[in-house]
């Protein structure tokens, strides 16, 4: 099934939580995308319905390998096209921004020779540091 945007938001607010605090709950999503929590528990639903996370009886949330496998896929996304936007002379806060909203739409192929070029900008900069 193909993750909304919203779902790869979810699922990408739980990795950076997880990696936060270890321990990951609704309530920590809601305060931390300042969303309901009955928006949040119906997100959750569906990310559990579809197979991307887990819930245990005391409401901790797990991925499952297809959650971890996609919340990192879209972390990755996120964190190579703002270094790739910064490095253009684009402000950190928008590059983020903007970084957040590409990341869902931009395809496989395109990211690739992205994350090449920044790959070789960023090895052609080391060089010259050393």
């Amino acid at each position: 099934m193909k993750l909304q945007e919203s779902g790869e938001n979810y699922l990408e607010a739980i990795l950076l939580l997880k990696q936060e605090k270890g321990a990951v709950r609704s309530i920590d999503i809601a305060q931390w995308m300042n969303f309901s929590k009955p928006s949040i528990s119906r997100a959750m639903s569906l990310l559990r319905e579809n197979g991307y996370i887990v819930m245990d009886k005391d409401g901790l949330i797990e991925f499952t390998p297809t959650g971890l496998e996609t919340a990192q896929r879209v972390y990755e996304r996120h964190t190579i096209l703002t270094r790739f936007l910064v490095q253009l002379g684009v402000d950190e806060a928008v590059a983020a921004q903007d970084a957040c909203r590409i990341e869902h739409v931009i395809s496989q192929e395109s990211f690739q020779r992205i994350k090449e070029k920044l790959r070789e900008q960023e090895s052609k900069d080391d060089s010259f540091q050393n």
